[in-house]
């Protein structure tokens, strides 16, 4: 009962919260050029070494070659998968949503960056786990991810041009090479002109001590 009623209420949210409303994850890329991906600000440490950008998850699948009831859907509601390889659950979840023709995007966990990362965003290691919007779907359930599916709008039948392709999986924490930086010029040393000092001058009958001014 308590399930239920607790799936009755994410359905709730699901429908009436607007993605404008909930929580971006910020994309945080440190100065070696690593990036992360955290639903909470970057710190102040972490704001001056590097940039962090809210962003939406699912992006990239708002095509305008959607039509447009499914745009408006994706727009809302974007759909983001988390899947590891070797992992039958998130290979039947991937084809649910494309039997379906639900846009998503799909995140890789492979390295122990990725799985902290993910440990962040849904507060455990479980896969495949999946937002939809602001809502979070641990474990794979084709009856429960259906539910939500048709709750925030999207299309019973596969609605998705053939021309349209998903994107290539990427993994959740991406190391971007760092531009190394530019070797200083080295100095070239000045010109010394050396200069030979005059020879003392020899006793003299009239400067028997060989001074010099």
């Amino acid at each position: 009962m308590a399930s239920r009623t607790s799936m009755a209420l994410g359905l709730a949210l699901l429908v009436t919260a607007g993605i404008a409303q909930s929580q971006g994850i910020y994309k945080i890329v440190g100065p070696d050029g690593k990036v992360t991906f955290s639903d909470k600000p970057p710190t102040a440490a972490q704001g001056t070494v590097g940039t962090a950008t809210p962003v939406t998850p699912g992006g990239g699948t708002t095509g305008g070659d959607l039509p447009f009831e499914l745009r408006q859907v994706v727009s809302k509601y974007p759909f983001t998968l988390y899947t590891s390889a070797q992992c039958a659950p998130c290979d039947s979840a991937r084809t649910m949503l494309k039997s379906r023709g639900v846009p998503f995007s799909e995140k890789t966990i492979a390295t122990a960056e990725d799985s902290e990362a993910l440990q962040r965003l849904s507060g455990e290691a479980t896969l495949p786990y999946a937002t939809l919007g602001a809502q979070k779907l641990k474990g794979f359930s084709d009856t429960e991810w259906t539910q939500y599916l048709d709750a925030a709008g999207y299309p019973k039948n596969p609605m998705l041009p053939k021309s349209y392709r998903y994107p290539a999986a990427a993994p959740l924490v991406a190391v971007q090479k760092a531009t190394p930086p530019k070797a200083e010029p080295v100095a070239k040393p000045a010109d010394v002109e050396i200069v030979t000092p005059p020879a003392p001058s020899a006793p003299s009958p009239s400067n028997p001590a060989g001074i010099t001014f």
